[in-house]
C-alpha cells in the first residue's frame, strides 16, 4: 500500500545554514483557512523554529497567508501553531534540543493521506566555513557532472 504525499513548500534556507541530524513527521494544528491558503501554496517556512512552552511543542514564525475568500474567519498569518508528536518523541526532542547548538527548524510541510504534516529536523548550527565547504562540494559535483556529460554525447 503506497501513502501518497506532495511537498507544499521547503525550507530550502535549513539545509545551508544548519546540519540536519534527524529527521521528525509532526502533524500541525490548524484553523481552515490556513489549510485553504497552504494547499493554494501561501506558506513560508523562511525563519521558522521549533520551541517547547509547557511541555508542548510550538512552531514560530511560520507565515501563512490570509485566505482571500476567508475574510473574517482568517487568522495572524504569524502565529504560533502547535505540533503533534507522540510523547515519547517529545521527550526526546526536549532532551536533545536543550544540548548546546541544537534548534529545532521546519524542513518541508506536505501532504500525507489528506492530513497537513512538518518535516521537523534535529539541526546543528553551521559556521561560516562550513558553509564554504559544502558551496565548493556542490560546484565540484556540477564540474564532474558536466564533464560526465560531455565526454558520454
Amino acid at each position: 500500500m503506497s501513502k501518497k504525499s506532495n511537498v507544499i513548500s521547503k525550507n530550502r534556507k535549513a539545509f545551508h545554514d544548519y546540519f540536519v541530524e534527524e529527521n521528525y513527521e509532526a502533524g500541525i494544528v490548524l484553523v481552515g483557512t490556513e489549510v485553504k491558503s497552504i494547499r493554494s501554496g501561501g506558506v513560508n517556512l523562511k525563519d521558522s523554529y521549533g520551541v517547547f512552552k509547557n511541555g508542548e511543542l510550538y512552531i514560530i514564525n511560520m507565515h501563512i497567508s490570509p485566505y482571500e475568500k476567508g475574510n473574517i474567519f482568517n487568522r495572524d498569518p504569524l502565529r504560533d501553531r502547535k505540533l503533534l508528536l507522540h510523547k515519547k518523541e517529545l521527550s526526546e526532542l526536549f532532551i536533545k534540543n536543550n544540548q548546546e547548538g541544537y534548534s529545532l527548524i521546519p524542513i518541508s510541510l506536505y501532504v500525507k493521506n489528506g492530513v497537513i504534516k512538518v518535516n521537523l529536523g534535529l539541526c546543528k548550527g553551521k559556521k561560516n566555513y562550513d558553509k564554504r565547504d559544502s558551496m565548493l562540494e556542490r560546484e565540484h559535483r556540477r564540474d564532474i557532472d558536466r564533464a560526465m556529460k560531455e565526454k558520454y554525447r
